[in-house]
């Protein structure tokens, strides 16, 4: 069967190239990279609100999620249309990269003509890189959680953020899983917000101890949802709104309102099912961008903890031994060579 010709797709004023467009990328729904490529078109808006401006990894499948798949943090010196933004980040290394920096739809179908399924964006802008503008909180489910069970730790942390006075955003993670976005003022640092980030977690798990952990260890989570407070760590990305995730189904990471919340099951959104809600309902999240909190009642949260003896959590095993955070050894391997001694 001879390959279907290149097409010239005119995009936010951008002529985009789409090659190979039969080309099968999910096959056990056959799926292809015209399907992937109009699926981004039809929820674009919503996808630009969750990518515009800001860094974003690409996760490419050239030869479909079944095939080899690779991270592209580095934007090709070469073979890029002329038009295409990027912005610099800084890895916790300090090594540094230049990776795609969306400035419209035309960027995203480019990526996906590029095979890219799944956007991974900073919580960053391009123009301030070091200076977060999205607190993001990873509800994580353990073996033995259900998915009723992380909509009842996001419950809960709906109720601190009200206390707050705060707006948080929840979307599926296209998985097991559910991610509530805050954006915050971009005034402060990646530790800073992380540090904000696992108070928030803690406040929550306060509440609800029996549901909800904010422990890194694996060994001490037990069946309880897992608020990964290290997705705020430097270099940490989590699927954004609108992605596709590379799994059989090719489900789709949802943004829904609180009050569907209860009601959603994860597969309920994929290629197909999420561009038909976007048109007849919109986008959850149009008003994500209507305000950006000020941190410091967070930051006053983490001062508060460090004088009750909860200071700093274990970053990823890939970053640098931060100042004031705890041995990176877990529990069951204490002993006095690794770890100090309790008081």
């Amino acid at each position: 069967m001879p390959k279907a010709a290149a097409e010239i797709v005119e995009i936010a004023g951008h002529d985009v190239r789409l090659t190979s467009p039969d080309k099968v990328m999910f096959p056990q729904r056959n799926y292809t990279k015209r399907d992937v490529f109009e699926y981004y078109l039809a929820v674009g808006d919503g996808i630009m609100r969750a990518l515009r401006q800001r860094p974003t990894t690409l996760q490419r499948f050239p030869d479909g999620i079944e095939g080899e798949a690779f991270f592209q943090k580095r934007i090709p010196q070469r073979g890029v249309p002329e038009w295409i933004q990027t912005a610099q980040i800084k890895f916790p290394s300090m090594r540094t990269a230049v990776e795609l920096c969306p400035a419209d739809l035309a960027h995203v179908a480019w990526a996906a003509q590029m095979g890219t399924v799944v956007f991974h964006p900073w919580p960053v802008r391009g123009d301030a890189p070091d200076n977060p503008d999205e607190l993001r909180i990873d509800l994580d489910p353990q073996p033995g959680n259900s998915f009723a069970d992380v909509v009842a730790t996001a419950n809960v942390l709906h109720e601190v953020l009200d206390d707050l006075g705060w707006v948080g955003y929840p979307k599926t993670s296209g998985g097991r899983g559910v991610h509530v976005y805050i954006r915050i003022a971009p005034s402060w640092s990646f530790v800073e917000v992380r540090r904000a980030a696992i108070a928030l977690a803690r406040e929550a798990e306060r509440r609800r101890p029996d549901l909800i952990t904010t422990a890194w260890w694996k060994e001490e989570r037990g069946e309880r949802v897992f608020l990964d407070f290290n997705q705020m760590a430097r270099d940490r990305t989590i699927t954004c709104a609108y992605s596709l995730r590379a799994n059989a189904r090719a489900t789709a990471s949802a943004p829904v309102t609180w009050a569907e919340l209860p009601d959603v099951e994860p597969d309920d959104f994929d290629l197909r099912t999420l561009p038909k809600r976007f048109a007849e309902i919109g986008d959850p999240h149009a008003k994500i961008d209507d305000i950006a909190h000020d941190l410091t009642p967070l930051l006053e949260w983490v001062e508060r903890d460090e004088k009750s003896g909860q200071g700093d959590m274990p970053y990823p095993p890939d970053h640098p031994k931060m100042p004031g955070e705890p041995p990176r050894v877990q529990p069951s391997r204490k002993n006095a060579a690794n770890w100090q001694k309790d008081e």
